[in-house]
């Protein structure tokens, strides 16, 4: 499973990527906002940073636009790679950028039958947000398991499942178990992940022995 990072906050990119855990990042409109910088300023640093893909959001709703956005997007670096919403339009202009040889995520995916069409059209990647789901009382890991069978079963489909608005670590392991390709996370819950209580109960009871010893590794 491969892990990319959802924020658009250089620092912490920085700061997780050299753990050698991130293969890549998502961003949106909303998460560049928040970082306060120039949308295009801040996808281009972040490709310097992370080797992987970094997704990109177009935020046009019509095919012409959103093809020239994406194709703008595209040319910041080679590891970016264009959003596109799940409506007509965006799967319309998935299919003409990928036939520019530029990948896509089709990302707002909340269902198995757009998750279909997002293959069809060629996405190299499909975002289902499971939270999103959860929120509203649907089962948002159901999706995914649907999805990964879907997938499974037509071997044409080249797409890989990015499991988006992740919630919690347990959202992470019930990606895995299901064999998602790809979880984005919010640098808190990445954080989450190798944070455990018994473990630092563990290690300060090592370490207090190792310090009765009066001995140096070193």
């Amino acid at each position: 499973m491969k892990f990319f990072l959802d924020t658009a906050d250089i620092a912490e990119i920085r700061e997780l990527a050299a753990t050698g855990l991130v293969d890549g990042i998502t961003t949106n409109p909303s998460l560049v906002a928040k970082s306060g910088r120039k949308f295009v300023d801040a996808v281009r640093e972040i490709c310097s940073v992370v080797p992987g893909p970094v997704s990109a959001e177009v935020t046009a709703m019509d095919h012409p636009t959103m093809l020239a956005e994406g194709r703008k997007l595209a040319a910041i670096a080679p590891n970016v790679v264009v959003k596109t919403p799940l409506t007509m339009d965006g799967l319309k202009t998935c299919k003409a950028l990928r036939a520019d040889g530029i990948r896509v995520n089709v990302t707002l995916c909340f269902s198995p039958a757009q998750a279909i069409l997002a293959a069809k059209a060629g996405a190299s990647f499909v975002s289902p947000f499971v939270g999103r789901l959860d929120d509203v009382g649907d089962d948002g890991m159901g999706l995914i398991g649907d999805i990964v069978q879907i997938y499974e079963a037509y071997p044409e489909f080249e797409t890989e499942v990015l499991v988006a608005s992740v919630r919690h670590p347990m959202h992470v392991v019930a990606a895995g178990k299901l064999g998602a390709d790809i979880v984005t996370l919010p640098p808190g819950v990445f954080r989450q992940l190798y944070s455990h209580p018994l473990t630092d109960k563990g290690l300060a009871a090592f370490l207090a022995d190792w310090a009765k010893t009066g001995q140096s590794i070193l």
